[in-house]
């Protein structure tokens, strides 16, 4: 975590966005002394200015809509409403600004909430200032910074949940016929298809039925689709 006379004795050169515009920060951090380090960091800095310092969620739900920031700083450890929680409703009153995250450890499941609920970016406390206000930039800019830490992780938990979405026990004669249904084949012509009776053809429709957990020939198409059973 870096100290205000810390901030302050880092140069960092930013140029001004094309269109002239300066980027307005809002800073989200119960911590005084990082709240206002962060502020003189931002302040300092040509093409960017601090628009507002909370140390709350409800605090910044708080803020004027018409005088919305460009870009929220949030810490992720905060006293009632948690950043990872937050970004939701942040996001929601503020559907124009982007939402950055703040953090000391990269805690895997705060990660995944916090994209989840609508944040752009993930960077570590650590995080030189200059790269800081980079970040910053880009977010404004439609970017999704992270730190590497946080960037490997992300990449992993999107490889773990893309398992898991596509794991099954469905059998192959049920994926051929769930494919076929999904196709719009009646149980008919998918009996026929199958050379198997129609009766047997229900029958695997009500294993399918319990396996994805669905009640509907629909519902079931439209589960496997989305978990990328069948294609």
């Amino acid at each position: 975590m870096l100290l205000p006379d810390e901030m302050l004795s880092v140069k960092v050169s930013v140029t001004r966005m094309q269109t002239g515009t300066t980027i307005r920060v809002a800073i989200i951090e119960d911590d005084a002394l990082t709240r206002d380090g962060l502020g003189l960091m931002i302040d300092g800095t040509p093409g960017y200015v601090c628009a507002a310092k909370c140390s709350s969620i409800e605090e910044a739900l708080r803020l004027r809509s018409d005088a919305a920031p460009d870009v929220f700083l949030v810490d992720i450890r905060l006293p009632g409403t948690s950043g990872s929680e937050g970004v939701s409703p942040l996001r929601t009153r503020f559907p124009a600004t982007q939402v950055v995250m703040l953090t000391v450890f990269a805690e895997e499941e705060r990660i995944f909430e916090s994209i989840c609920n609508g944040a752009c970016g993930y960077l570590l406390k650590g995080t030189p200032p200059a790269r800081l206000l980079e970040a910053i930039g880009e977010a404004h800019r439609g970017g999704a910074p992270m730190t590497p830490e946080i960037a490997r992780k992300v990449v992993e938990l999107f490889r773990q949940t893309h398992a898991r979405e596509t794991q099954h026990d469905l059998t192959p004669q049920e994926l051929r016929l769930l494919s076929l249904l999904s196709e719009g084949h009646s149980y008919q012509a998918t009996a026929t298809r199958l050379h198997i009776s129609v009766n047997t053809v229900r029958n695997h429709v009500r294993s399918i039925y319990e396996k994805l957990h669905v009640h509907s020939k629909s519902a079931a198409v439209s589960e496997a689709l989305r978990r990328r059973i069948i294609h």
